[in-house]
Parts: C-alpha cells; structure tokens; sequence
C-alpha cells in the first residue's frame, strides 16, 4: 500500500506525509515498581445501535473491554468511568454503572488494579439542588462502586458547584462523605478547562484559596484520603500542593502537559500518574515508565520526549474535547474498528487538528501498523472532501 498521504496544512492547503514506521516499545510483563500508574479509559461506542446517539448511550462492551485488558496487559490499572469516558458528558449514571461493574469483573479476571468514578451526575446541577441531596447522590454512587468491588475515586461534582453558596459547603459534604467510605479514596480536581461547570470549585476561583480548602479537607480526613488527582495542567500548582500534602497522602498528577518530569520527580519528590493522556501513548508511557524502575532516566526522558506535543495537541483548548483525539489514536492503532463515539463527540475537532495528530504520533513512534494507520486516516480525510489517490477499499 502507498502510505503517502495528503493532509491539509493550517492555511487549508494539502501537502503529502509519509508515515514513518512506529517505535517498538520493548516492554516487560509486570507491574510497575516506583510509581502508581492509572490509566482513565474511553468507552468504545456501538456504532450500529439504533437508539438516538445524542441522548441515549450506546457501548460496544467487547471492543471498550478488550481495551482496559491491553492496558492491564502494559502493567497500568485502569481509571474507570472518569472524564476520558466521557463521564457525564455523554456517559450517563445508569451507563456508567454498567461500565464499572464490567471493568471490576474483568479486573479481578487478569489481577488488574482498577479506581472507579464517584460522582453525583444523576442529579441536575440547578439552584434547586441542596447540599443534601448532593450528599444523598454521592452516598449512592460511592455505595455502589464499593458493592462492585471497585476503589473509589471522588470525583468533583458540578452539582456541588451550583448549589454551594461557601467553602464551608465543600467542607461538609466531603467530611461527611469520607467518613461514611469503607476505604481511603482518591480526591479529584477537575480544573474548569475540563469542566467549565466546575469553576469556582472547593469555593474560590482563586487557586491559592481554592487550594486552602482542598488541603483542609485532606488534613482533616487523612485517614480516609489514599491520595489527590490534580487536572490544572499547571505543574508549579501542583508542585506546590504536593509540598504541603500529610506524608501518608499521595499526588497523582493528572497534568497532561507536564506529566513527564512531575512523574520522575526530583530530590523533593514525585508524583504518580492518573491521566487521560495514557491511553492515547500507553507503549511509550509503559515503556518510560519501566525504565524510571530500572534507573534509566535517559531512557525514560527520550520516550515520553515527544509524547509531550502531542498530548498538549490533544488537550488543547478546549481541553474539554480532548477525548476526540483519544478515540482517534484507539482507531488509527486498530484498537477499534471505527471512529464513532458517543454524544457524536467525534465530531468536535476539526479535520487539520486530526491530521496533525496523525503527524505527531507518526513522529512519537506510537503508530504501530503504519498501513492500517494510513488507511484510516485517508478514510477520515475523504469524508472532509479531501481526496486521496492510490486508495483501495480493504477490510481494515
């Protein structure tokens, strides 16, 4: 097959890429040694369901399975029914439920680690909401994942952020919440670049605030918090909470602009992962960070090195969208037989944002069947009018 391509520029004009083939990541069959590594996974979607795309949840369970045991496989534990899922974003409650009861099976089948979301997006975030009822809705999302067999991650909640008329407010909920949990949780800090809902979150748009509260609540229930993701993309903030977090309590970066140096770490400490990005680059990512084990920092910078630009390109803004460009690498490395998602949410980056990703993970090593790659990838540019020659229909 010709894997030269036509790809539109940033002016709108067409050039021609060549693929080069893709690295091959050598990586061993165990678990990682020196970081807790979670990977948050996209959910596949049925593309052949007849029910409404826009309002009503289809999954493709084979094929969004067969995903998290490859990432079991790579030695990372899956982030389960998180924002990379498109958790409340197209991921209701009752699906999400589904989706955490599947995964935790499937965990426990391959000795996998495995977190999953707790939220309260069943309930509408309106002025008519009470602290009450985001505590009632909390109670049953965390008794559910705990039922399942599952390891909580507190996820921040947009109903909170309407209803809460003070810091005092995240105080009581989250106090109350951590003292009804069998087992010590992990905190979620969604910053609005994810989330626009969530501005203002923990009761302050001032981060050094916001940040205050946050470590309040840590402090103050430290038995009950394993550790904190932080999604600020602002690596000096999280060096910051890092340094002032109880010694028991870790930080998991979820800064997919900074990840490779929070997560090696220096004299003063590291982070671990739970980042969206891991899906996207999880050979180079397990790779690097088999090589962090063994002492190979070279290694380890030389990997993730020019994973970077692609993630920042993926997580661009707005940051919101970035699971297009996840489900787009899944599809580009045959990981799914097509590129659909769910809410239509394929449809929210434009086609030159997709041929630059198509470029930059050429250049990252992290398409692996460049032929397959190359197919996909014309296909997705014929159906923006953009023409290719040399094109045969194939059962890819």
């Amino acid at each position: 097959m010709n894997n030269s391509i036509l790809l539109p520029n940033q002016s709108g004009e067409l050039y021609t890429h060549t693929l080069k083939p893709g690295k091959d990541f050598a990586i061993p069959k165990k678990q990682f040694e020196k970081r807790i590594a979670l990977s948050a996974a996209h959910v596949v979607a049925d593309p052949l369901a007849t029910m409404d795309p826009i309002n009503q949840c289809a999954i493709d369970w084979e094929e969004t399975l067969a995903y998290r045991r490859h990432l079991w496989s790579l030695g990372f534990g899956v982030a389960e029914a998180m924002d990379t899922a498109q958790r409340g974003m197209g991921l209701n409650w009752n699906a999400a439920q589904e989706l955490i009861s599947r995964s935790v099976k499937e965990a426990k089948a391959v000795n996998g680690q495995i977190a999953c979301g707790a939220g309260t997006d069943h309930i509408q975030p309106t002025s008519q909401v009470t602290i009450q009822d985001v505590e009632r809705a909390y109670e049953e999302q965390c008794e559910f994942v705990e039922k399942e067999g599952g390891r909580i991650i507190l996820m921040a909640s947009r109903a909170l952020a309407a209803c809460a008329s003070s810091a005092e407010d995240y105080v009581k909920v989250y106090s109350h919440i951590l003292n009804k949990v069998s087992e010590p949780v992990i905190l979620h800090w969604l910053g609005d670049m994810f989330d626009p809902a969530l501005k203002g979150y923990w009761g302050y748009e001032d981060i050094d605030q916001a940040m205050e509260v946050c470590l309040r609540i840590i402090k103050e229930n430290e038995k009950k918090v394993d550790g904190i993701k932080i999604s600020l993309l602002d690596d000096k903030r999280e060096l910051q909470m890092r340094a002032l977090l109880p010694r028991s309590v870790k930080m998991y970066t979820g800064d997919d602009f900074n990840y490779p140096e929070l997560i090696k770490g220096d004299e003063d400490g590291y982070s671990h992962a739970l980042l969206g990005i891991f899906d996207a680059i999880a050979p180079a990512a397990a790779s690097a960070l088999h090589a962090l084990d063994d002492g190979d920092l070279p290694k380890y910078d030389a990997l993730l090195e020019k994973t970077v630009a692609l993630s920042r390109h993926i997580f661009q803004a707005p940051t919101y969208a970035y699971k297009t460009g996840v489900v787009f690498m899944a599809y580009l490395n045959g990981h799914q037989s097509h590129f659909k998602m769910i809410g239509g949410a394929e449809s929210q980056r434009s086609i030159v944002h997709l041929a630059d990703l198509f470029v930059m993970a050429g250049e990252a090593g992290l398409l692996q069947d460049i032929e397959l790659a190359t197919y996909r990838m014309k296909l997705t540019l014929m159906q923006a009018g953009i023409e290719q020659k040399n094109i045969a229909i194939q059962n890819v």
